[in-house]
């Protein structure tokens, strides 16, 4: 956790740093508060040439190697490249130079640039209290537009974008005026007076304050300003403008994802919004209970069952809170959260004190179970027995879940009768309850959960098998057929696979364990044959130059295979297709994929 929460930041830097060839050389002024003699941090291979320590004032010079390449360089703030006092939020100025035709930027407000075929210079501030500083720099050309936020108050838009790209320059900075106004009408003002979108020559994707860096080849999808580009936005309100504590847990992902990426889906109609959901508690499914860990555990992503429980299940949570709430309670308690902490280090416990205020009732057990827990409930319809009644028809019905200790879940209901479909909406806060529905026509069938608003564990006919199933277990074993394209195998499976590699032999099967098999299509369908296992579904044949399917083997187990034309058609999947890992099946031309899809799945139903 950081030391600094106010308002206002208790240390500040005053850094100037030029970076010429693959060198670093800097000079920073550090003031601190007085009475504190406090360790100053800076990762190796960084070197400081002198130190100075005053009563409030720490003078360090410093220089170091960099990994210059002329497509360009990126520092975080984790890489320890300027000098620091480690664990305290601190405003800066920044002070930066770099040989000609490169051009760089910190998060912050620029205040002075110029350029010459020798020299680039600009300098940054940023007032707030930071928990660091992210550098980057390329041969960027700059595109630059005004817009105002909220109040009226004016903001610099910039793309820092690699020639290739630059093109696209006025479309980003279309889309990023759409986004600062949404935002800034539904939380409350944007706190910066800038935003800028960054290329990478890598596929990297990054929030900070003011800025979003994104890979070159990320921001050519024509989807891209219509989606993540929203997400980077929203974040200089959650996580760059108020801090998470990690120490307590992580929940700025969870809220961005919600009210960025799932919103657009539920602007784009409600089977898109529908259809997010179930690819979430798709992916809750697959998690492995070893993979499985509390939400106040997640910090960051770092690999799929991370993301899966602080991105997906986090969002989740906040679904679920808004239809409790309502819209406009949910969205008065995040406006006076984000009133109350901005620029501060926050948890979960403070938004749920934002919640409570703006509902007048007490979340305790809401935010206790969702927060603490490991694992989902089961939730399952025990039974259903349709009873005519003087005003209708009555249905008894009995739910029961299978946790060890029950959750107190709202779990919406679906009477399906001979005048239509009547909802209802049920308490389960015990491991069996009943329940009475009144129903108007005669019942024929009783959905649990159709529409995937509930955080729970879907049952197999709910979750069809996905490649992320076997992906994230630490059991996977994998079979590769072909000794001449072993290396083309080999690479494919470790991108596929969260773990290390455990290889069998093709002769053998493994009786309890996930399976992936990787080979070309002759083979694949040999083996297949030979262990007497589901053989390649009919739909994909003789499609792509390579496909990758999933299925359930008899006692329950994942399977999944990739099946390729050649060596040249395993190589084209090592990048794409770790992407695809909420699909059951793929089909693809080289890297591009031509059809994807998940298996047919049915709701849990009981007829009448």
């Amino acid at each position: 956790m950081f030391a600094g929460t106010a308002q206002a930041a208790a240390v500040h830097y005053e850094i100037a740093i030029g970076i010429y060839g693959n060198e670093l050389r800097g000079h920073a002024v550090i003031t601190a508060p007085p009475g504190r003699d406090p360790d100053i941090v800076l990762s190796a291979p960084f070197v400081v040439d002198a130190l100075k320590k005053e009563e409030t004032r720490i003078d360090v010079r410093w220089h170091g190697p960099v990994a210059a390449d002329p497509r360009g360089l990126f520092l975080p703030a984790s890489s320890g490249w300027y000098p620091a006092i480690e664990g305290e939020l601190a405003s800066y100025s920044v002070l930066l130079e770099l040989a000609g035709g490169q051009v760089g930027l910190v998060p912050g407000a620029l205040v002075e640039e110029s350029s010459t075929p020798q020299r680039y210079r600009a300098r940054f501030e940023f007032a707030h209290p930071s928990p660091g500083i992210d550098l980057m720099a390329g041969p960027y050309r700059i595109s630059e537009r005004e817009a105002r936020s909220a109040a009226g108050r004016p903001i610099r838009l910039r793309t820092y974008f690699h020639p290739e790209i630059a093109a696209l320059a006025p479309a980003y900075l279309d889309s990023l005026g759409g986004y600062l106004e949404l935002y800034g009408k539904s939380i409350g003002e944007y706190p910066f007076g800038e935003f800028s979108v960054v290329s990478s020559p890598t596929p990297t994707g990054y929030g900070m304050a003011t800025l979003t860096y994104l890979g070159v080849e990320v921001l050519k999808l024509p989807f891209i300003r219509a989606t993540s580009l929203g997400h980077e936005v929203l974040h200089n309100w959650w996580g760059n403008g108020v801090y998470p504590d990690y120490a307590r847990g992580n929940w700025s992902e969870g809220l961005t994802t919600f009210m960025a990426d799932y919103a657009y889906k539920e602007r784009e109609g409600a089977g898109a919004a529908r259809e997010m959901r179930l690819a979430w508690l798709r992916d809750l499914a697959a998690l492995p209970a070893s993979e499985d860990f509390p939400l106040r555990a997640f910090v960051s992503r770092t690999h799929s069952a991370s993301q899966i429980v602080g991105y997906r299940k986090s969002a989740m949570l906040f679904l679920m809170l808004r239809d409790a709430l309502g819209a406009e309670s949910f969205a008065a308690a995040l406006r006076a959260f984000w009133r109350e902490q901005r620029f501060k280090v926050a948890g979960w416990s403070e938004l749920q004190r934002a919640f409570e205020l703006a509902s007048g009732r007490s979340l305790e057990k809401f935010f206790s179970q969702w927060i603490e827990r490991s694992g989902l409930p089961q939730v399952r319809i025990a039974d259903a027995q349709a009873v005519r009644s003087a005003d209708g028809w009555r249905v008894e019905v009995t739910l029961l879940q299978d946790s060890v200790q029950p959750y107190e879940l709202q779990v919406p209901l679906e009477l399906r009768t001979e005048l239509g479909a009547e909802p209802h909406v049920v308490t389960l806060d015990s491991k069996a309850k009943g329940f009475q529905l009144e129903a108007r026509g005669q019942p024929r069938e009783l959905l649990l959960d159709p529409e995937a608003r509930v955080l729970r564990k879907l049952s197999p006919s709910e979750a069809p098998p996905i490649l992320r199933r076997v992906a994230v277990d630490p059991e996977l074993r994998t079979v590769l057929l072909t000794n001449s394209v072993e290396l083309s195998s080999r690479k494919l499976a470790e991108a596929i696979a969260d773990h290390p590699l455990q290889l069998l032999p093709p002769t053998e099967i493994p009786g309890d364990a996930p399976l992936l098999v990787i080979g070309l299509h002759a083979e694949v369908d040999a083996w297949l044959a030979r262990h007497a296992l589901a053989p390649r579904p009919p739909t994909l044949a003789g499609k792509g130059s390579a496909q990758a399917w999933t299925a359930t083997r008899a006692a329950g187990e994942p399977i999944a295979v990739v099946s390729a034309r050649d060596a040249a058609s395993l190589d084209a999947l090592a990048r794409p297709l770790p992407h695809y890992g909420a699909q059951s099946f793929v089909v693809f031309e080289g890297a591009t994929a031509l059809e994807r899809g998940v298996w047919p799945s049915q709701p849990q139903a009981w007829k009448f």
